[in-house]
């Protein structure tokens, strides 16, 4: 089936190869020239595992390509995805200019029947607005489609390619059906394919993102208080995840969650609810947790050194958000790093894949590593904020020769406190004492 996917950014990208790669014609599209030149070379703007492998495939294969003429790839498609961006604008809102100008492109476009299905994260009450803005400006039949993504980064293509569940929200029994066959390879084990109204749809997106940024303040709250009371929040963490009424998945206290999606989708939410005269209490504290947790390994670094970091080296493991990415959208990395530079701190920082993109929104001044072990070369602390792989079993011995002091925030507590603490290290955890 011939498929066009509007928006080449991360979700529109992963979502087009790995629809191709299920054996689709697929063109993907964008306006930014730049972009579409790199991507039809085989090279992958982004870092996300296994996607330039399948990229490359469907290429070499001739099953996609990708352009800028929207027009033409939109007339020569059947179903045609939107995922452009959906950033926050003032005061929480969700800047829909993007989607707005698709639209409009869109339905200038049409020149048959077409299934139009939005896969940016959108307002609640979005797909019946895009139903009318097409609707005046074709003539032509045309189904609207909400079909949220949940994507992980690090993730993402095993997530597309074995979802949990996928939603469609549409009230055109044709629509439905015709994706229903374009999803029933990725769904062959049995997870549901759910067919709601649009706005359900719509809400789901954001209810899932706000359930998950609930348990993860939640947490970090319960870890503040387990510093205070002398209790070893690793310990209740794993005491309730055992609870099947609970589950251990985002469980984990640290230092904030980030990315593009539950920090913007919590806020979005909150925004809606007010614009409706609601008030999400919950959501709201979830969000102020989040902004303060950001802060809590700078608090603890300023009070291990007395509030005196004028001068001293500090090295950072991790700066994206999440490992298994190279994105830094609200970082808690690139939080910390600020406050300590503004304390005068000198920053040595070190990430798998995230340096390039670092150096482009940090202050001059922080010195990047392509080895954890030089970027502790002489630092009076170590603070780990991203677990990638890479730095969950270090040489100890081999940091500690190379530290002018022996002192670990560890942001993620993936460390053993009583081993660091044995071998001479002064250890700082979350929610451990």
């Amino acid at each position: 089936m011939r498929i066009a996917v509007v928006g080449v950014g991360y979700v529109g990208l992963v979502v087009g190869v790995c629809l191709a790669d299920s054996g689709h014609e697929l063109v993907g599209v964008d306006n930014d020239h730049a972009k579409i030149d790199l991507l039809n070379k085989g090279q992958v703007p982004i870092y996300e595992p296994g996607l330039k492998e399948f990229m490359e495939r469907n290429i070499r294969e001739g099953r996609l390509s990708f352009s800028t003429e929207l027009k033409k790839i939109v007339q020569e498609s059947f179903l045609v995805f939107i995922a452009v961006g959906t950033p926050l604008a003032d005061r929480g809102r969700v800047d829909m200019s993007a989607v707005q100008q698709v639209i409009q492109e869109i339905g200038e476009a049409i020149n048959e029947y077409k299934v139009i299905i939005i896969k940016s994260t959108v307002p609640v009450g979005t797909a019946c607005q895009v139903q009318a803005v097409l609707a005046e400006l074709t003539e032509h039949d045309f189904s609207v489609v909400s079909n949220p993504e949940f994507l992980k980064e690090g993730n993402a293509v095993q997530d597309f390619m074995k979802p949990d569940r996928i939603i469609l929200g549409t009230d055109d029994r044709q629509a439905a059906e015709i994706l229903k066959e374009i999803y029933a390879p990725f769904v062959r084990t049995g997870n549901p394919i759910l067919v709601m109204d649009p706005e359900s749809a719509e809400m789901v997106k954001y209810a899932a993102n706000a359930m998950l940024a609930t348990r993860i303040s939640f947490m970090n709250e319960i870890a503040g208080l387990c510093e205070k009371l002398g209790a070893n929040v690793e310990n209740v963490r794993r005491a309730i995840g055992a609870d099947k009424r609970i589950g251990s998945s985002f469980l984990f206290p640290g230092v904030g969650y980030g990315g593009s999606c539950l920090p913007k989708d919590v806020k979005a939410l909150i925004s809606l609810a007010e614009d409706q005269g609601a008030a999400l209490d919950i959501l709201t504290s979830v969000d102020r947790v989040n902004e303060r947790q950001k802060r809590v390994l700078f608090n603890k670094i300023c009070e291990h050194f007395d509030n005196c970091l004028a001068g001293r080296k500090i090295a950072v493991w991790g700066l994206s958000f999440k490992p298994g990415t190279d994105d830094l959208r609200e970082s808690p990395a690139i939080a910390l790093i600020d406050k300590l530079i503004e304390k005068g701190a000198h920053i040595q920082a070190h990430d798998p894949v995230a340096n390039k993109g670092a150096s482009q929104i940090l202050p001059a001044g922080v010195n990047y590593f392509g080895d954890c072990y030089q970027a502790v070369e002489g630092a009076e602390a170590l603070a780990l904020v991203t677990e990638w792989s890479e730095f969950k079993y270090p040489d100890f011995e081999r940091i500690k020769d190379r530290m002018k002091s022996p002192v670990i925030f560890d942001g993620r507590n993936i460390y053993n406190p009583g081993k660091l603490r044995g071998m001479g290290f002064t250890y700082y955890g979350i929610g451990r004492v």
